[in-house]
């Protein structure tokens, strides 16, 4: 007798990672006030009156608004008015914005909503604008704005308003985590880690690369998680060049299989880990384990780096040598910061010419390690990464899934 859809998920008592270890206890009180005060904090170093927030992690990160956020990245109409002081106003949400938060009618900010009276609707926008500063009683006119369209900085420059750039405030408020953020991102980890886990069950010759995929969607999706910013996976010969995302390619026997998580996870926080399995029967191969042997290598040494008041230049400097003949086809960054996705900073492999920018390590940022070894015109490339948070006296990794014995000979 077959099994029911509905049977199957009554009977996944393995995705819910909460029924078998407790959740973290987060004081959400005190997690929305850090974040608060930590993009209150940039705005004052900024000298702007208030910020436009527009981009759905930033939505997450000041009010936990998660509502389309997807739908939201490429169609905004959801967006925050937040003064340094005074009251939030929420434009144009679908839900409720949350206790305190007032919630507004929106204008459009997209041809989706405002087609050609794009013009129009923006300089309604500007006047909200102008409207809103005079209710808190600013007579400050600068003003940060995150991603919108130039119709809107023009009607807002019509009106008297100084533009400057919103989204360095909200990056550079999300640096530094608080320890409830900590939390989060542990548990984020640990949601990714039971993902892993049933990948790697899975595993065998004959499964799909979105199979696989999907079984790590499905863990997070069933934690409450939100999204993965993409689906990278690959197998045998499509581990190599790297960036490349899951297919319905089978995996054969032999094989290797990388993947980056890049997951959105529970509370909003990310969980970027990445892991390379060899599919069984049989060994891997000497060049299967050399790879891995490099990649892990690199992983470690940059890791040896990663403490509090090292500049992102003396990273760079002091990195990982990558032989030659891996260097056309490495990852495009040895490490980044990590928090609600993806964040500021990063630092370029040396043979890539400088960072455009420099930056300090410090206590309470969480930053992700690369590697990517995969020689041009082979078959095979490994992809491992790890997670970690910087302490008052180095670092402390988060990603603490096993790597592969078999690949470790």
């Amino acid at each position: 007798m077959s099994i029911g859809p509905d049977q199957m998920v009554m009977d996944a008592e393995w995705s819910e990672l909460s029924r078998h270890r407790p959740m973290p206890q987060i004081d959400r009180d005190r997690l929305y006030a850090w974040r608060i005060g930590r993009l209150k904090a940039e705005m004052r170093k900024a000298g702007v009156a208030m910020c436009v927030l527009v981009n759905p992690i930033s939505l997450r990160y000041a009010i936990d608004y998660r509502s389309y956020a997807l739908f939201q990245s490429h169609i905004p109409s959801t967006y925050l008015f937040l003064p340094v002081d005074g009251p939030i106003a929420a434009y144009g949400s679908y839900i409720a914005p949350g206790t305190g938060i007032e919630a507004r009618p929106g204008r459009a900010i997209s041809v989706f909503d405002g087609g050609p009276d794009l013009a129009e609707a923006a300089r309604l926008f500007a006047d909200d604008v102008v409207g809103f500063l005079s209710e808190v009683g600013s007579d400050n006119r600068r003003v940060a704005v995150e991603y919108v369209n130039p119709s809107i900085t023009q009607a807002l420059l019509q009106r008297g308003i100084e533009v400057t750039d919103g989204v360095a405030i909200s990056e550079m408020a999300r640096v530094i985590k608080s320890e409830d953020e900590i939390a989060c991102i542990r548990w984020a980890c640990a949601v990714a880690a039971l993902g892993m886990d049933k990948m790697r069950e899975a595993l065998r010759p004959g499964v799909s690369e979105l199979q696989l995929w999907g079984l790590l969607n499905y863990t997070n999706l069933a934690n409450d998680g939100d999204w993965h910013d993409g689906r990278m996976l690959a197998s045998g010969p499509r581990t190599n060049p790297w960036l490349q995302e899951a297919s319905p390619r089978r995996v054969e026997a032999g094989d290797l299989v990388a993947f980056d998580t890049d997951m959105i996870g529970p509370m909003g926080y990310f969980a970027d880990i990445s892991r390379t399995f060899f599919c069984g029967p049989g060994l891997p191969s000497g060049r299967q384990r050399e790879l891995y042997r490099l990649a892990l290598d690199e992983v470690e040494h940059n890791m040896g780096l990663m403490r509090p008041g090292m500049t992102l230049g003396e990273i760079q400097a002091q990195a990982f040598e990558v032989p030659e003949e891996f260097q056309q086809q490495a990852y495009p960054c040895i490490v980044h910061g990590v928090g609600m996705c993806d964040e500021f900073p990063r630092v370029n492999p040396r043979f890539r010419g400088p960072t455009p920018y420099d930056g300090v390590l410090a206590p309470g940022m969480v930053i992700c390690v690369e590697s990517y070894m995969g020689a041009v015109g082979e078959r095979d490339g490994v992809k491992l990464e790890q997670q970690v948070l910087i302490t008052e006296t180095g670092c402390e990794v988060l990603s603490d899934y096993p790597l592969d014995e078999a690949l470790l000979g």
